[in-house]
């Protein structure tokens, strides 16, 4: 592996930023959804539509990482109305930290999370926050290890499906 550089993305990073939402999502999460529920959620969540918006929306920012010129991951940061839950003007959300499975364990989601911690410190946010589904213990340790606390619980409406999320908080 070469050292991994980010980027911000931009709208002509649309078809990149599908591609790996949809694999590592599909990686992640097919095991444990049906079918039907997981080929609706990437058909409405990855459509050209909703991420053209997501990535105009001025108070969403995309960050990919490349290991040489093979996009491994991407990390999307809301602050202020663009939140999906708090809305807090001085919180930042981590919506996603995405990485292909063959880049686990590679430190990619570190890096992708530290520039999460970068983007906070420059607009001088109180703190960061992000859901992570209840049966994903990966991610859970690695947001405690990077010194989250679980604050709250919501539920995520996947398909015909309503799954628990964990909300954790890291104070700045």
């Amino acid at each position: 592996m070469n050292k991994i550089i980010i980027s911000k993305a931009s709208l002509q990073d649309l078809a990149t930023i599908q591609q790996i939402g949809r694999e590592t999502f599909l990686e992640t999460f097919a095991e444990a959804n049906t079918e039907a529920d997981m080929e609706k959620y990437l058909a409405e969540n990855f459509s050209d539509e909703k991420m053209n918006s997501e990535l105009s929306n001025p108070d969403s920012q995309f960050f990919i990482a490349w290991d040489d010129k093979i996009p491994v991951g991407y990390l999307k940061v809301n602050s202020g109305l663009a939140q999906t839950e708090l809305k807090d003007p001085s919180s930042l959300e981590i919506e996603r930290i995405y990485v292909k499975k063959a880049y686990h364990g590679q430190m990619v989601g570190q890096i992708l999370y530290e520039k999460s911690l970068e983007v906070a410190q420059l607009q001088k946010n109180a703190y960061l926050w992000l859901g992570v589904w209840e049966q994903n213990p990966k991610a859970i340790r690695f947001y405690e290890k990077n010194g989250f606390k679980v604050f709250d619980k919501h539920i995520f409406k996947f398909g015909e499906d309503e799954q628990t999320d964990i909300m954790m908080k890291k104070v700045l």
